[in-house]
């Protein structure tokens, strides 16, 4: 197994067709050890199903790319989540230089069926926890490296008219307004931080019936995989990109329903 030159970090990875898989694998082909989060709970209660045994399976699939891998459970809502998540992250492979934060929590909420509860549940994953391991990440990397090095901070974010996603939209409304303040106070540290929206894609939850309304709003003629996020994930963490920060970066094959 080769020595790698770089550990990613990359939250919320627990289906083989979600976009988080998609990032670790071809940030793995790229020769970076992987270091992945996931939190079964949410994708049995909420999500698009628990995948059973996942986790230990696609690690030995990333190992046998000829990186090194390793995993654990972290639910962001809980307060100690950040520290607890890169610890184990560095306790495992070392110090990560990549950040992808994928992890989200998603409910369907409209004017009619938000609650307190409901937005909170969005903010404590979407905002603080994402927002929290974010920051700390930065604080310790500047630890790490007392010279400026090539950090990476990654957003998934989301927008648009749903008026059936209120929370959703709203909590990752915040991750691309704090993009340009953060990656402002994280340039002399050495890292950039960028956001990405992937538009609707097709990684596990799209139905037969979104499908169709979905398909005449994509010029392309087809919806969007995990793999084209992944593909500009793949830029904004490599060494080729270290002139972009403070992006909110559309990947979404020119999707028209804006």
């Amino acid at each position: 197994m080769k020595e790698s030159s770089s550990i990613a970090l990359v939250t919320g990875v627990s289906r083989d067709k979600g976009i988080g898989a998609a990032i670790c694998r071809i940030l793995a082909r790229d020769g970076m050890d992987i270091f992945f989060t996931h939190w079964g709970a949410y994708d049995e209660e909420d999500g698009c199903g628990k995948e059973e045994d996942f986790p230990s399976a696609f690690a030995r699939e990333l190992e046998a790319l000829g990186v090194r891998a390793a995993h654990m459970e972290a639910d962001l809502s809980k307060q100690d989540a950040p520290a607890f998540i890169l610890g184990a992250a560095t306790q495992s492979l070392g110090f990560p230089k990549v950040l992808i934060n994928n992890a989200t929590y998603e409910s369907p909420t409209d004017f009619r069926t938000m609650t307190m509860e409901t937005l909170e549940m969005h903010f404590q994953v979407n905002n603080r926890g994402t927002i929290m391991l974010s920051v700390e990440f930065a604080r310790r990397f500047e630890e790490v490296y007392e010279e400026a090095e090539d950090g990476r901070i990654v957003f998934m974010v989301s927008k648009g008219p749903d008026p059936h996603n209120l929370a959703y939209t709203a909590t990752k409304g915040m991750l691309a307004a704090i993009t340009e303040p953060l990656a402002t106070a994280l340039a002399p540290v050495g890292i950039t931080v960028n956001s990405v929206d992937p538009g609707p894609t097709d990684s596990g939850w799209i139905t037969d019936e979104i499908r169709e309304k979905l398909l005449p709003l994509f010029p392309s003629g087809r919806i969007g995989t995990p793999e084209d996020a992944a593909s500009l994930i793949r830029f904004l963490a490599s060494e080729d990109s270290r002139w972009v920060t403070g992006q909110v970066l559309r990947s979404e094959g020119g999707f028209l329903g804006k």
